[in-house]
């Protein structure tokens, strides 16, 4: 499967508004992040096996891939060239040594 077959699929199974996707969409992504966040706070706290974190993990991840493509696509934008600009600009920080910094123009 690649990036776009993802994007492709994502869209046949996406249910809300179109008139407000955007605030849908990137509240949706906040919101599982955050249930990704609440994965680890809970691991740190209780000490969660490494088989159930990954299992939990996996599932909260899957549907912060789902948001973030479906988001790209209300954007117009392309899901694999999303992913590409991002290695070309980690890529160039990491060449001019200033990965280890703060900010976003670096």
């Amino acid at each position: 499967m690649t990036l776009d077959d993802y994007q492709a699929f994502t869209r046949t199974t996406a249910i809300f508004p179109a008139d407000r996707a955007l605030e849908y969409l990137g509240l949706g992504l906040a919101s599982e992040a955050g249930e990704v966040a609440g994965v680890i706070k809970k691991w740190i706290r209780d000490g969660t096996d490494d088989e159930t974190l990954k299992a939990k993990l996996e599932a909260e991840l899957g549907d912060v891939c789902w948001y973030l493509s479906e988001l790209c696509n209300a954007a117009g934008l392309d899901l694999a060239a999303v992913f590409a600009a991002n290695m070309r600009k980690l890529s160039d920080r990491q060449r001019r040594g200033v990965i280890a910094g703060s900010g976003d123009e670096r």
